[in-house]
């Protein structure tokens, strides 16, 4: 029997066993799976990602949309008021439950539900009728001027009651005893009031051209307060123009007088012996008289309406030299007719005005606009009040019927103009950029103002980019191509680690270490990259002229390792000249040579300070992403480079930094992204204050370190917590732009290279 071939045994063992081959079919199919898998896997994270950032900006562009909504003004029924007369002035309770009327007669109150008359004593008992009166409520109190030269003080008040758990007002008026403030006996014809330190102090016209003052003071005794004592300040007038409108500050430091012919005085009261100054035109036209005055929520801002229907806002601004004066803020849009009444809201710097046909236009002074025309129908209205809590209006026809508004308006300040735009602050003598979101009292202003937050957050990245760009990107081009790769390897992981310092901890370093050094050594901390430079220089060209056989037993690249003792040295150095300079030449002062000189301030924390923490802290992202992209160009490239006779700095310059400039470019974007939205750093090592100031040794206030601070006392829903959102908004859309610009150049830069 023959043995085959394959049989026999084989001299280097025996043979295993074959393996079947694998159908290939299966092999492609199980990997064509694990492709969808992985390629599902990715599209759901990147997906879910897009969607998380969407929600996140449509959580935020919910609570901004409501900052530019108009306002709201809707009809509620109207009710006739029994025993009705033609009113002076209206006001009603903060639960719009019960209204008071001046009439002729006195005052009376009603319910504004039903109109039924309440019975609320309230007569005044003192004989003639009531010819005038203040046209609103100051500090709960009222002045009627009456036909017989006397006016009377009296004060409106409401008390909420709780009974079986149902909430019940109450009423009540209280008058003072007349006060004879003309002895001719002619008929007060405007009155205003104000509540001085001294006491109250009441303004009134008593003729044609004729006013007169008198002030209220409690005579204080061993015995107690004493009597009431009435003294009278003369009021000399040389007026070209009958009087025709009255109003007076809460303060009792400024009385103004509408005339007939248009123009406006004001009279100083902050002097024993008050003179009117020197009148200025007031009405929208010469000639056309002033027919309504009253100052808004606050006593700073006067609004004037006259015959020809134009409105507009007066502020008592004061110069550098000390003196007062008068001018107009804000003009707004005039109506069909005479202004005849205007009404302020308790809550802000809106007003109502009231023209002689019944029409109602409501208005608010920061921003100067016109923000609602409340519908009337009917008989003319004669009476109006803005509701004390902002949210209704209610107005009183001549045949005592009462129309009243519900007003939706919480969001006045909020416009385009005054979030971006230079706005005609309370106070300020010209339109300023200014953010100022709290204050000391309840009438105060607030400043939205979102420029001096933009203008802070790109200084911040300006001077934080200025020290970060040259460093980084010099570092990475020398690491990745002139540093041997054991250092390389060493070096570059610890500037890498340094990315991973918490921002607190360089805030805290930066604000209590950094900030007082900077502020001791200005000038060392400007000579320093002077000298460092020229030192470094030096040292370089004494490594070049040492025999090529020294050089040649370190490594190539190591001789970094002899640059160190250079740095410190240059930085002993920098001290020392910077302390001769100081005394030489800056008068041993820097901070006051800085202000004689140029006309600069200096604050300890500053943009300096920003600058040098915040730019450490973006250095080892730039540096990173900088230095894989010159370490990623094709080697080829930088040989044939070298074969042509290049230097390996003319190699680095010419062929590989352009080449790399795309990722290099995204570096940069990154860097300013990162610099844009850091937050601790700018809120701890900078003063921390709103200001636009090009000065670097003055601090600022960045959007994200506004956010951190003013977030936790935000009231939910307000104009203050929403115009935040607004600022994390700005803050999205700068990092976005930035990054989309980035992206674009990127691309562009690497088509333009790709076919290197």
């Amino acid at each position: 029997m023959l043995t085959q071939q394959s049989d026999l045994p084989r001299a280097d063992g025996p043979v295993a066993p074959v393996r079947p081959p694998s159908d290939p079919s299966r092999r492609v199919a199980r990997l064509k799976f694990l492709d969808r898998v992985a390629r599902g896997v990715v599209t759901l994270g990147a997906t879910a990602v897009i969607l998380s950032i969407l929600a996140i900006l449509a959580v935020i562009v919910k609570q901004i949309l409501p900052l530019f909504t108009r306002a709201d003004v809707t009809a509620a029924p109207s009710v006739s008021l029994a025993s009705p007369s033609s009113p002076m002035a209206v006001g009603t309770d903060e639960y719009r439950e019960t209204l008071w009327a001046v009439a002729a007669g006195g005052v009376g109150f009603w319910s504004v539900q039903d109109g039924a008359r309440l019975p609320v004593k309230a007569d005044l008992n003192v004989g003639p009728v009531a010819v005038t009166a203040s046209t609103g409520l100051h500090q709960g109190s009222i002045a009627l001027g009456l036909a017989d030269g006397r006016v009377v003080r009296g004060r409106i008040a409401f008390s909420t009651d709780w009974v079986e758990g149902k909430r019940k007002n109450s009423a009540r008026f209280t008058a003072d005893p007349a006060l004879t403030l003309d002895p001719s006996a002619r008929p007060i014809r405007k009155v205003a009031e104000a509540a001085t330190e001294q006491g109250a102090l009441i303004a009134a016209v008593v003729g044609p051209r004729e006013a007169t003052l008198v002030q209220l003071r409690k005579k204080k005794t061993l015995m107690g307060e004493g009597k009431l004592e009435e003294v009278h300040r003369p009021l000399v007038l040389s007026l070209e123009a009958d009087i025709t409108a009255l109003a007076m500050d809460g303060r009792g430091e400024d009385l103004f007088l509408g005339l007939d012919n248009g123009q406006m005085v004001r009279v100083d009261l902050r002097e024993a012996d008050p003179k009117p100054t020197a009148p200025v035109l007031a009405a929208s036209k010469a000639g056309s008289s002033v027919t309504a005055l009253m100052f808004l929520n606050g006593d700073r801002t006067l609004a004037v309406g006259d015959a020809s229907g134009g409105i507009s806002t007066w502020q008592v601004l004061r110069s550098e030299e000390g003196n007062y004066f008068v001018a107009r803020v804000h003009p707004y849009p005039p109506q069909a007719a005479a202004i005849a009444q205007f009404s302020i809201s308790l809550r802000d710097k809106s007003f109502a005005s009231l023209d002689a046909g019944g029409a109602i236009r409501l208005h608010y002074a920061t921003t100067g606009s016109t923000i609602a025309t409340v519908p009337v129908s009917g008989e003319p209205v004669r009476a109006l009040a803005i509701a004390p809590r902002a949210n209704g209006l209610v107005a009183v026809t001549g045949g005592g019927r009462l129309n009243r508004w519900d007003l939706a308006n919480p969001h006045p300040e909020s416009t385009l103009g005054a979030l971006f735009g230079a706005t005609w602050y309370e106070g300020y003598t010209e339109p300023e950029h200014v953010w100022q979101s709290t204050g000391g009292t309840d009438d105060f202003e607030a400043k939205f103002g979102l420029m001096p937050l933009i203008y802070g957050t790109l200084k911040g990245t300006f001077y934080a980019m200025v020290i970060a760009i040259p460093l980084a990107l010099l570092s990475a081009l020398y690491v990745s191509q002139f540093m041997h790769p054991t250092l390389k390897q060493n070096i570059k992981p610890v500037i890498e680690v340094m990315a991973a310092l918490p921002s607190v901890v360089l805030g805290f370093i930066a604000a209590l270490w950094l900030a007082p050094i900077v502020e001791r050594r200005i000038p060392a901390i400007f000579i320093l990259a002077v000298v460092q430079t020229v030192l470094i220089l030096a040292s370089v060209a004494g490594w070049r002229a040492t025999p090529l056989s020294f050089r040649q037993r370190f490594k190539h690249g190591s001789e970094l390792g002899l640059l160190i003792p250079v740095v410190i040295l240059g930085t002993i150095v920098s001290f020392g000249l910077g302390g001769l300079i100081e005394a030489k030449f800056l008068g041993g002062d820097t901070q006051s040579w800085l202000l004689k000189k140029l006309d600069l301030s200096f604050d300890q924390r500053n943009s300096v300070v920003v600058g040098l923490a915040m730019g450490f802290a973006v250095i080892p992202i730039i540096f990173t992403i900088a230095e894989d992209s010159l370490s990623n160009v094709p080697p080829y490239l930088a040989a044939g480079s070298l074969a042509l006779g290049a230097t390996r700095w003319q190699t680095a310059l010419k062929v590989v930094l352009p080449t790399a400039s795309p990722g290099i470019f995204s570096a940069i974007m990154i860097g300013f992204g990162r610099a844009a939205g850091e937050t601790m750093i700018v809120l701890m090592a900078t003063g921390n204050t709103p200001v636009m100031n090009a000065n670097p040794f003055k601090g600022f206030r960045a959007l994200s370190a506004n956010i951190a601070v003013e977030f936790p006392d935000a009231a939910v829903g307000s104009t203050h917590f929403r115009i935040l959102f607004l600022a994390a908004f700005l803050l999205f859309l700068l990092t976005f732009a930035v990054n989309t610009g980035a992206e674009m150049v990127r691309l562009r830069l690497r088509k333009r290279f790709q076919s290197l």
